[in-house]
């Protein structure tokens, strides 16, 4: 059977232009559409971020809530098991550089971490034994490796200028967790990416709905009695009064007037039929889940499994925020130890978090009530030092 396919070339045919005949056809015609593969954000940090922290109202405020909760925990140092009330590390911690607040510069920090599982922090010498701490913004730096591909430097763009930087002395690189990459993290926004585009092309269609009567696209179908189509004249102003009377937002619920054999045959999927408000919703809990963030503390409805906003918010701080402090301050101490002197220790402190002062109430009156304890060891189990010798000494 020699079948060709209707687009394979065919030789030139030189003659009268070819007319399609639309009277007196008795038959119709069959329009093909087969399923389009989906666009995805790509898997780059400024398009997570512009897609994710810059358009997305439940990305941006997981990101915000998590970045500005653990940068408000306050920071504790200790040189081997005594706890040091001043040190020039405290110091650069509260103020890392001339432009940004210890707060400002760890916000930024998580910020970096969460939309691409990436955070470098450079360590300038700004002469008279001082120094500070700068924050490199992570699509810009590349991870230099050595013959036997252990991570050595980083290489810094800004325009078209490069530069390096070791690590180790003079910078430091935080990752989270990558399964597949030896070098770089792994974000958690990349892993909702499917529930991030849904929910902004969940937004995007409302509004080219808004926008278009607030009605699913149709087919005006002519269909006389008699046969026949509608003339060039009668199209033109048909295609006119629908441009000029039915389209817009302010023209929303309008109704069409059909007359002289003409019907409305709707094309698309209503609102109510494809579940807009459910899908919404369920894209976002996707993107709080993957942040690690309560659905209840971002106003998500349905799956409230806690049983109020206290909980949830002890949740969040116990499961999301102190791990990801716990682990900077180790990676600090680990990299800013060296700088500043060996046996240094970076640790939070927790009796100062706000959310978690109903837990070390608990705590408190459980030891209270432990009387074959003495009071050292009472102090000792809620992470006090005996009296007289460091910490929370009230003689």
């Amino acid at each position: 059977m020699a079948f060709k396919w209707p687009w394979a070339a065919r030789p030139a045919r030189i003659g009268a232009p070819e007319r399609k005949a639309a009277d007196g056809i008795s038959g119709g015609f069959i329009a093909l559409h087969a399923q389009g593969e989906a666009h995805w954000t790509r898997r780059d940090y400024a398009a997570l971020a512009r897609e994710g922290f810059m358009r997305n109202p439940i990305a941006h405020r997981a990101v915000r809530l998590i970045a500005e909760t653990a940068s408000a925990v306050p920071w504790l140092l200790y040189e081997s098991e005594a706890e040091l009330a001043s040190h020039p590390l405290l110091d650069l911690l509260q103020r890392p550089n001339q432009r940004q607040a210890g707060a400002s510069f760890m916000e930024a920090l998580y910020g970096h971490l969460l939309l691409a599982g990436n955070a470098y922090v450079e360590l300038v010498d700004a002469g008279a034994g001082l120094r500070e701490l700068h924050l490199l913004r992570p699509d810009r730096v590349s991870v230099v490796t050595d013959s036997s591909g252990w991570p050595v430097a980083l290489e810094s763009r800004e325009g078209s200028g490069r530069r390096r930087v070791e690590l180790g002395s003079a910078a430091a690189h935080l990752a989270l967790f990558h399964p597949l990459d030896d070098h770089y993290g792994f974000p958690p926004l990349e892993a909702a990416l499917m529930a991030l585009d849904t929910h902004n092309a969940a937004g995007r269609w409302n509004k080219a709905l808004l926008d278009n009567s607030a009605r699913p696209s149709g087919a005006l179908v002519y269909a006389p009695k008699e046969g026949g189509n509608l003339s060039e004249d009668q199209f033109e102003r048909l295609k006119t009064e629908l441009e000029q009377g039915y389209s817009g937002a302010m023209r929303a619920g309008r109704p069409l007037l059909l007359e002289g054999g003409l019907d409305w045959k709707a094309m698309a999927l209503t609102p109510k039929d494809m579940d807009f408000i459910e899908a919404k919703h369920s894209a976002s809990r996707d993107i709080a889940l993957a942040f690690g963030v309560p659905p209840m503390l971002l106003g998500i409805p349905g799956d409230n499994t806690y049983a109020n906003y206290q909980e949830a918010n002890r949740a969040f701080y116990r499961l999301t925020v102190l791990p990801l402090v716990a682990r900077t301050a180790k990676e600090l101490s680990v990299w800013l130890g060296g700088v500043f002197g060996s046996g240094l220790r970076l640790w939070y402190d927790a009796d100062r978090i706000d959310g978690l002062t109903d837990d070390r109430a608990t705590l408190w009156a459980r030891v209270e009530a432990a009387s074959f304890l003495s009071d050292d060891e009472k102090r000792e189990a809620v992470g006090y030092a005996p009296r007289g010798t460091g910490k929370g000494d009230a003689s």
